[in-house]
This record gives C-alpha cells, sequence and structure tokens, in this order.
C-alpha cells in the first residue's frame, strides 16, 4: 500500500482492425514511459471500436502481451479488448497487474446507437480492481452515461473509463467525467482515442484525469498525446473528511 499513485494515460490513433499494428504503435509509446505505476489504454485498443469481431478477436495474443509489458514496466496496464468466451463475444476491460494479475470487467452499457448489442453480450456488475491500496471502478465508454451503475457505495479511489467517444459527442464526454468524479467524490480517468476509424467517425481525444472535486489535474485536446498524474490517497480521504457528501447519498437499486 502506497499513498501516491503515478499514472500516464494514452491518447492513441488506432490503426483499424489491425492488431498487430496496434500492438507495435503501443510498445513504441509504452517505452517512452518511465516510473509510474499505471499505464491507461483506450477502449478496443487493439482493433478501434469495431463490430466486425470475426478475425481480429483476441484468442490470447494480446492478453499474454499485456501481461508481459505490465511485468516489463513493472507497471499495471488496463485497457479493453474485443474477447470471445462460450460462444459469445464481450468488450472486456483488463486490468493486469506487473505480477500477472488480472481484474476483468464485461462492458455494462453496450452501445445500441452503433448496434453493440447485437454483437456483444453485456456485463451483469460492477467490477473494482486493487492496486496498491487504490480501489478502481472499472467502466467502458457509454457506462459513463449512467450515474447509478457507478454510484459511489464500495469506497472506491478511482474510477476509470476507457473509451472511443466520437467528436460529435465529446462536450458529453468531457462534462460527465467531471461530474462523475464530482458527485462520486472519486479520482475519474477518462481515457479515449483521436484519428479516423473504419466507419468514418472522428474521434478528438479530451482525455483526461480529475480529482475528487472535478479538477484537471492533467488533459489531452485532439492529438496523440501521453498525459501524466499523480493520485493522492491521503488527498482523497482529506477532502472526504471535510466534505462528507458520499454519506447523503441516495440508495438506489440495480436491476
Amino acid at each position: 500500500m502506497q499513498d501516491t499513485l503515478k499514472i500516464a494515460a494514452i491518447q492513441a490513433n488506432l490503426a483499424w482492425e489491425n492488431p498487430e499494428a496496434n500492438r507495435a504503435y503501443f510498445d513504441k509509446k509504452i517505452s517512452e514511459i518511465d516510473g509510474v505505476d499505471l499505464i491507461v489504454l483506450p477502449e478496443m485498443f487493439a482493433t478501434g471500436f469495431s463490430m466486425n469481431p470475426e478475425g481480429i478477436v483476441d484468442t490470447g495474443d494480446m492478453v499474454a502481451w499485456m501481461k508481459a509489458t505490465a511485468n516489463a514496466k513493472q507497471a499495471a496496464l488496463a485497457g479493453s479488448l474485443m474477447i470471445q468466451e462460450h460462444n459469445n463475444y464481450y468488450n472486456r476491460f483488463y486490468f493486469i497487474t506487473p505480477d500477472g494479475n488480472s481484474t476483468t470487467y464485461d462492458k455494462r452499457h453496450t452501445f445500441t446507437l452503433a448496434g453493440e448489442h447485437k454483437v456483444y453480450k453485456r456485463g451483469e456488475k460492477p467490477v473494482i480492481a486493487t492496486y496498491k491500496g487504490f480501489k478502481f471502478l472499472l467502466q467502458v465508454c457509454y457506462d459513463l452515461r449512467f450515474p447509478v451503475f457507478a454510484r459511489n457505495t464500495s469506497n472506491y479511489d478511482v474510477m476509470l473509463y476507457v473509451a472511443n467517444w466520437p467528436k460529435k459527442r465529446v462536450f458529453a464526454w468531457d462534462t460527465l467525467l467531471k461530474a462523475r468524479a464530482i458527485e462520486n467524490m472519486s479520482y475519474c480517468i477518462g481515457v479515449n482515442r483521436v484519428g479516423v476509424d473504419g466507419g468514418n467517425y472522428e474521434y478528438n481525444g479530451y482525455s483526461g484525469i480529475y480529482d475528487s472535486l472535478g479538477a484537471t489535474l492533467a488533459f489531452a485536446e485532439a492529438e496523440e498525446k501521453t498525459i501524466y498524474a499523480t493520485l493522492s490517497k491521503a488527498h482523497l480521504e482529506e477532502t472526504r473528511n471535510q466534505l462528507n457528501f458520499l454519506a447523503d447519498q441516495d440508495a438506489f437499486e440495480l436491476k
């Protein structure tokens, strides 16, 4: 357990449906990062947000790469991949620690506007990863629009969103990340992509790291960029002790 955690988040221009190219890209980007505890990649970082998993779905190679990279860098590695399991496809978030321990979360809110619900089976419950004394709530893209699902009833420290959130709706992304941090008195990390995908959707990033009052610790506009921030357990606990808003939150039953 430690008081501070150093974060690096990579806002990337993903190669469309090309795991090999994306793995080479992230090998280079990650090689430039030193001295951090956690490296975060976007949603479906190996392929882009594709509804065509046949032939490009990860069969274990990319997960093995994540484990090897986390071990080599001695930093946790996080991001989502398309995965096949028991004849179903999932948009699965992996949080992998340097010792190879893996926590996974299947995206709950599949994006119906793009037909994601027809291709990928949704998850059923929130998942928290614990690392170096910090508790991370794992979330994927469209989950950001559903605050009840992310409500801080388990005393987590960090909300971690990975996304392929398009430019035409980026104002919502930018606003809701801050709102989730404020309402849950939690650090909030949102990692998006840039570039244009195979469906001709444009992405302009706006990845950000925010403290428990919604203040910006790091931010990237519409460029390929790695952003950095240091999270403090003591600062989070001090803020919650002074402003104990979570004690007054409403109770919800999730169905």
